[in-house]
């Protein structure tokens, strides 16, 4: 059992303890990751913020309504992830939030390092925006699989148990998005 399959073990179990004095814990433990996940999924990092906050929102809601048993069951990184997964669908049917922005500031991190060239800074803060431009671009179909294979680096299993589709299909998603992730960042190329 991993570290993190060990720190999920330890959260369903306090919150099948005492929902209310570990919430904390669920929060602490994964709100980097949730919020990470949401960033790759709407690139935008207001939006990926107020998705962070609703999923642990509907986290709570959601959790008042299971019973110890259920709680101790849980598997708390997978499930965030499916609350995420699903408000991001939501975002999208609604009209008024379709389009995707980019966050200005995402790359501002990386001129930290007063050792680093500008011009170093500046070509991975552009090559950056232009990934996360391009991944926007893509269908939430394939985005999702994609950062959940290649940025949160999960199994083709994990991933299929997550989004409850066959690790066949997983995986020609994965395959699929990467090649019109390639297709998208080609055309911005020229």
């Amino acid at each position: 059992m991993s570290a993190s399959e060990r720190a999920g073990r330890e959260v369903a179990e306090a919150l099948a303890r005492d929902l209310d004095a570990h919430f904390e814990k669920l929060v602490t433990t994964y709100e980097h990751r949730v919020f990470g996940f949401a960033l790759n999924l709407v690139g935008d990092r207001p939006a990926a913020e107020e998705l962070a906050q609703e999923t642990f929102v509907a986290a709570y809601r959601a959790l008042c309504g299971y019973g110890p048993e259920r709680r101790r069951e849980l598997s708390p990184r997978a499930w965030l992830y499916a609350i995420v997964l699903n408000r991001v669908r939501n975002r999208a049917r609604s009209p008024a939030r379709r389009t995707l922005s980019l966050d200005e500031r995402c790359g501002a991190s990386l001129a930290a390092d007063p050792r680093e060239q500008p011009a170093a800074v500046v070509e991975r803060r552009e090559s950056a925006e232009a990934l996360r431009a391009a991944l926007g671009r893509l269908a939430l179909k394939y985005r999702a699989p994609v950062v959940l294979r290649h940025v949160d680096g999960r199994s083709y299993a994990e991933i299929a148990a997550m989004l409850g589709r066959p690790a066949g299909t997983i995986k020609a998603e994965v395959h699929r998005g990467l090649a019109q992730l390639r297709k998208e960042l080609r055309r911005s190329e020229a």
